[in-house]
């Protein structure tokens, strides 16, 4: 199995490097990387491994730049000292969290999560990376279901049971008609093209299904407002500009 490590603390990196052999002796270092930039000259010019062990905080930025600039479709395993990245990491194609200092077992059940994974996947050949590509699914491309996340857990949802798209603590997120939500790895510009007409970007914040809408309002005269048909805490709006495209959106029924 190929891994390549990023990592900006060479101590940190060689211990990782080490204690992966020692698990699983097939594992091959292909690089070791400090930062951003190297990372991304790396990834641009290189092969992808097999996975991905990746700090979270480099020298010269977080590493999910790397991530989102680039097309990398293999599983990232996330190791920092820091907790608040979580969420974040999982839009990233992480499938694991590692605090630091990680020990041989945390090593040993994060390796195990990932052959689970894999295993899973490749049942159907080449299906574990079908699913990776579907991560990655760009706009203009539809679907009839969409892939979300929750704990360990990859779960394809239908389409028509969502509710609406929205984004919070800069994570975009999916809240579905029976109230469960779920982590999403596309942007709302992404789903845009992927959901189709059914939906509506109200704003920056909300992509919502035309069935979801309730009812219509004006909100101090210089927005309209939703009113849903199932509990959400916010306020969704539609700014005076977008009137006139809205409501002709929400006629064609």
């Amino acid at each position: 199995m190929n891994v390549v490590i990023i990592e900006d603390e060479l101590l940190t990196a060689k211990d990782l490097t080490e204690t992966l052999k020692q698990i699983d002796a097939t594992i091959i270092v292909r690089a070791t990387l400090s930062s951003v930039k190297q990372a991304t000259s790396f990834f641009a010019t290189n092969d992808l491994p097999d996975l991905i062990f990746s700090d979270v905080q480099l020298g010269d930025g977080l590493s999910f730049e790397i991530f989102r600039d680039h097309h990398i479709n293999v599983p990232i395993i996330f190791c920092t000292a820091y907790d608040e990245y979580a969420l974040e990491a999982f839009k990233a194609n992480g499938i694991d969290y590692v605090l630091k200092p990680f020990t041989n077992a945390s090593l040993q059940r994060t390796l195990e999560k990932y052959k689970r994974f894999k295993k899973q996947f490749n049942k159907q050949g080449d299906a574990y990376d079908k699913v990776i590509d579907l991560l990655q699914k760009k706009s203009g491309q539809r679907n009839s279901t969409i892939l979300v996340f929750q704990n360990e857990r990859i779960i394809p949802v239908p389409i028509a049971n969502i509710a609406l798209f929205f984004i919070h603590n800069k994570m975009t997120l999916t809240l579905c008609f029976d109230q469960q939500v779920f982590i999403v790895s596309q942007s709302l510009e992404e789903l845009e093209g992927i959901c189709g007409e059914e939906f509506y970007r109200a704003n920056r914040q909300y992509l919502v299904h035309r069935k979801a809408i309730k009812e219509v309002s004006y909100y101090y005269g210089r927005k309209l407002m939703l009113q849903l048909t199932i509990a959400f805490k916010d306020t969704i709006t539609i700014p005076k500009e977008k009137y006139a495209e809205f409501l002709q959106w929400l006629s064609n029924t």
